[in-house]
């Protein structure tokens, strides 16, 4: 077995406007942090418009499509811009989570990591926001209730920013189990804890300057116990690496350490549960050397944990 690292060139070609932390650089310093491990690559395809449909109304996916420019910009919203191949770009994203979770559970791969871009944590039912178009997440999670057939699926996020997206997306699905763990309060201001879907949200709120020490206690006390009485049979993470002490939009300081720590603890349910079954997707991560590092991090113990 091994670790797969899906990602396409199209992803490149999601340009925001000069100034924009969501920029082209992010990929390049993820890929270039990657590139001396053996991993198996893998382009990602287009995401099919059925598992869209899966996540999405077919009218968000037109407005999409509508708003999509044939030259310079079209902004969504102040933080979300479209380009020229922003587009494409968004399908590659989810159509990559997908791929991975077939070559996951076919057992192509132990696990998988997406490094795709535009991220897709804060893509609403009927909404793009927060530099996200489509619920990449959510899209790969219902492909494989649907496509491979199983009952029960988490989904992990640890970027520093609340998952609204994949919480409007899941929260009325008993059988995907969300637990995100965010600074509050910051954009884009949900994940209370009372916010909690039908049994199956959990939101873990943190001030800002948390640290290791705090985030560790809680994933250990809270987060990961709720994952292990869920019994998943996949696990997906949405690793997003800005909660990193360098990052400039916020302020949790964790330590490129904690990425690894927290890979670990997670593999070490995945094997307990489904085979060692994670799929990965890049979110958040505006500092260059930190999100190199901390995917690296992250990167490293799949791959260790995929041998």
């Amino acid at each position: 077995m091994t670790t797969a690292l899906i990602s396409h060139p199209d992803c490149f070609d999601h340009v925001t406007p000069p100034g924009h932390p969501e920029q082209v650089a992010r990929l390049d310093a993820v890929l270039g942090a990657l590139e001396g491990l053996d991993l198996l690559r893998v382009k990602a395809p287009l995401a099919a418009e059925d598992d869209l449909l899966r996540v999405h109304p077919k009218a968000h996916i037109d407005a999409i499509h509508a708003a999509a420019p044939a030259e310079g910009w079209r902004s969504l919203d102040a933080d979300t811009h479209m380009s020229v191949g922003t587009l494409k770009a968004a399908y590659r994203a989810a159509g990559g989570v997908v791929r991975a979770v077939d070559l996951v559970m076919a057992g192509e791969a132990q696990n998988a990591f997406a490094a795709v871009r535009p991220p897709g944590h804060h893509a609403e039912r009927q909404t793009a926001m927060g530099f996200c178009f489509f619920g990449n997440v959510v899209v790969g999670a219902k492909h494989a209730l649907d496509h491979h057939g199983l009952d029960r699926v988490a989904i992990v996020d640890f970027d520093v920013h609340h998952g609204n997206g994949t919480q409007d997306l899941v929260e009325d699905d008993p059988r995907i189990l969300f637990c995100s763990t965010h600074q509050s309060p910051l954009y884009p201001g949900t994940g209370a804890a009372h916010e909690v879907g039908v049994d199956n949200v959990l939101n873990v709120p943190l001030p800002e300057g948390t640290g290791s020490k705090a985030f560790r206690d809680v994933m250990e006390r809270i987060v990961l116990p709720r994952i292990d009485a869920f019994c998943p049979q996949l696990v997906i993470i949405s690793a997003g690496f800005d909660a990193h002490m360098r990052d400039p939009l916020a302020g949790m300081n964790l330590t490129t350490e904690d990425f690894g720590w927290v890979t670990e603890r997670l593999c070490d349910l995945a094997d307990h549960h489904c085979a060692g079954r994670v799929v990965s997707s890049l979110e958040g991560g505006y500092d260059l050397e930190a999100l190199g590092a901390s995917a690296a991090a992250h990167v490293k113990v799949l791959k260790e944990r995929g041998q």
